[in-house]
């Protein structure tokens, strides 16, 4: 963790266009989701390109509740990134690697949001930390050879 972001990597057994297809599929987020707060897309199918906007249920302390985000970053088979009203931003970034792997980082960025000065006062930079790490483990598992 630094300064007011939240990042972790993963080498991934997959190449970075096949993950990239996952991550621009909104209908496929709660299949990597670590946080447990995904539950499902919300409005028709469509695949994320820069500016899409797209909702989300979700579910935070048992609360049920919905999302709109828009995707603020884009760059095919590399980057995606996208925010919700509040400014928080999720980023993946994909870089190949020679043997075929692709190396993933997520970052969960809460700078973009004025009150993310109090989130370390609630402990959500750790709770973060560790959603981000268990999302790159099932994305991991997600392509894992059976």
């Amino acid at each position: 963790m630094t300064g007011r972001t939240v990042t972790a990597a993963r080498t991934v057994a997959a190449k970075p266009e096949d993950i990239f297809a996952l991550l621009t599929d909104p209908a496929r987020h709660s299949e990597i989701d670590g946080s447990g707060m995904v539950l499902r897309a919300r409005g028709a199918a469509q695949r994320l390109r820069l500016g899409a906007k797209f909702g989300m249920d979700m579910r935070m302390f048992g609360v049920p509740y919905r999302i709109s985000n828009t995707v603020v970053e884009f760059e095919e088979g590399r980057c995606i990134a996208w925010r919700h009203f509040a400014g928080h931003r999720w980023r993946w970034e994909l870089a190949p690697n020679e043997d075929g792997t692709t190396l993933v980082t997520e970052t969960f960025d809460y700078s973009t949001t004025p009150v993310g000065r109090l989130y370390p006062l609630v402990g959500w930079p750790e709770q973060n930390r560790k959603a981000v790490e268990a999302s790159l483990d099932r994305l991991a598992a997600r392509f894992a050879a059976p």
